[in-house]
């Protein structure tokens, strides 16, 4: 349990008390909202004046109750105190908090039905994703067949299921997501090279063709960004909004709790963006271009 003096500690190693405070009030809006509670009967069951707490959650505000009340708040919700002062992104509600980094082994099929999940608890947040190749939700079934031809049927059926989930998720409304992936990858699949070494030039003419038309019509949900990859490096990675951050590493995903790492990604993701040659309101027209250029059969 976290002493006065411990916690005091905790809210001095923050740069900024402004990130603290505007944390403070996402995560009690969060704790009222399922609390089911109007301000006052909130502010009554975790003891605190009503007019104090409209002060703490006021926008801009970066006042803090004191370390008394929010040990106070942290008993009643359930919730640690860590997870409530932004030092993690999630908190299991009275069960050990997540830590602030794991390791997940998986498989094809294990890790597409993680993927969803995780897609599902942060639907209504913005998905920042690095893919490994081509996006998943932009492969042609002929090209994921190419791909995963070495893997077991039901690993190759789990990344089909997992390309369409991600489809329909993209075609939500209220779903903000954002891809950058170096350009010079889209150049390497249009010449067959690498992986795609053996691609028949017509199902890579397909698949092009595919991915400007899915770019146009997902737009502006879907936002593809294209960087130099002699600018900058990017190993594997998506953004759950807030909650978690996962960086692939092939058969298994570092999953990433901590919202100072959590933001240190963001910010890296950030940096891609601003170097972009090739914005959303573009990536179709260089496709377009790639795609031009392949021989007829």
């Amino acid at each position: 349990m976290k002493t006065a003096d411990n916690i005091q500690h905790m809210l001095t190693e923050h740069t900024d008390k402004r990130d603290v405070a505007e944390i403070f009030r996402d995560r009690m809006a969060l704790l009222i909202a399922q609390k089911g509670f109007n301000l006052s009967r909130f502010s009554k069951s975790i003891g605190i004046d009503r007019s104090a707490l409209s002060q703490f959650l006021a926008p801009g505000s970066t006042r803090l109750p004191r370390a008394e009340t929010l040990c106070a708040i942290a008993r009643t919700c359930g919730v640690s105190l860590d997870w409530l002062m932004g030092l993690i992104a999630n908190d299991t509600f009275g069960e050990d908090a997540a830590p602030m980094l794991e390791v997940e082994r998986v498989t094809d099929d294990t890790g597409s039905r993680m993927i969803a999940e995780w897609h599902r608890e942060a639907m209504g947040y913005k998905i920042r994703y690095v893919p490994s190749a081509l996006p998943d939700l932009l492969r042609t079934e002929a090209v994921r067949s190419f791909e995963f031809n070495a893997h077991n049927r039901d690993e190759r059926e789990a990344r089909d299921q997992l390309a369409k989930d991600q489809l329909t998720y993209s075609r939500r409304p209220e779903t903000d997501m954002e891809v950058c992936m170096p350009l010079q990858r889209l150049q390497q699949f249009a010449k067959g090279q690498g992986i795609w070494r053996g691609l028949p030039v017509h199902v890579r003419k397909e698949q092009l063709e595919h991915m400007s038309s899915l770019i146009d019509e997902l737009y502006p949900t879907f936002r593809l960004f294209l960087y130099n990859g002699r600018e900058a490096y990017a190993a594997p990675y998506t953004l759950f909004g807030p909650l978690r951050a996962a960086v692939y590493l092939g058969n298994m995903y570092l999953v990433v709790n901590s919202v100072e790492h959590i933001r240190a990604l963001a910010g890296h993701f950030d940096q891609l963006i601003r170097i972009a040659s090739f914005g959303p309101d573009r990536a179709s027209e260089f496709i377009t271009a790639l795609t031009a250029e392949l021989p007829e059969h």
